[in-house]
């Protein structure tokens, strides 16, 4: 029963975990504040809300459609596996270096969206928070879940990082006086090893899923 209960609420940590470093909405504050310069608190605080209910929703959408993504296009979850957590280590070198991943939105796509009135959805939503490596990892950890619980674990996580996203776009203004460029930079380069971390596991259990490194 114990055994049980922690083998859940690793699978929970590791979901989670995964998500919250490769959706990193700390190092979104500076973009978010100048994508949102011209706005009231109360409009900022709108397009944050819209902003982590389209994180949800495309999260949760993707994990949920995961194994049809799977059987559609003959994918097997050890491809997906080592896919991900290459996209992960793309991701996380670009944060060790405190810089945003051209993975999650250009600087073309960032330039567009100081035009728009209202950045909510588009850019904020996607790519910037549920990008591509937030998606494939959804996709590959709902794929590797053996029970409903496991996949209700992972819903789960991905409602976490849509609330802590939007208390954290929320109070960008806030956190950004307050760690300064150099807070929000080490932050994010700590996250970025933690996020290779769980990348290169990505990477060795799909190899060993595959066949390789094992002993015949």
């Amino acid at each position: 029963m114990l055994d049980s209960i922690q083998e859940h609420i690793q699978f929970l940590l590791l979901a989670f975990s995964s998500l919250i470093f490769i959706v990193d909405p700390i190092a979104t504050i500076p973009t978010f504040l100048a994508l949102t310069a011209d706005a009231g608190l109360t409009d900022r605080r709108r397009m944050a809300k819209r902003a982590a209910w389209t994180c949800f929703l495309v999260l949760a959408g993707f994990a949920m459609a995961g194994t049809l993504i799977f059987k559609m296009f003959g994918i097997t979850l050890p491809a997906f596996r080592i896919a991900g957590g290459l996209i992960m280590i793309l991701i996380g070198l670009d944060m060790v270096q405190a810089r945003r991943s051209q993975t999650k939105e250009t600087p073309a796509e960032t330039q567009q969206a100081m035009e728009k009135d209202d950045v909510g959805i588009v850019p904020l939503g996607v790519p910037m928070l549920a990008g591509p490596g937030s998606i494939s990892t959804v996709i590959a950890l709902m794929a590797q879940s053996t029970s409903w619980l496991h996949s209700a674990w992972i819903i789960l996580a991905v409602a976490l990082t849509a609330v802590i996203s939007y208390w954290t776009l929320a109070a960008a203004d806030r956190l950004g006086r307050r760690m300064g460029d150099t807070g929000i930079h080490i932050l994010t380069r700590f996250m970025g090893l933690l996020l290779m971390a769980i990348a290169v596991q990505f990477i060795l259990s799909g190899l060993t899923a595959a066949g390789f490194g094992t002993r015949r």
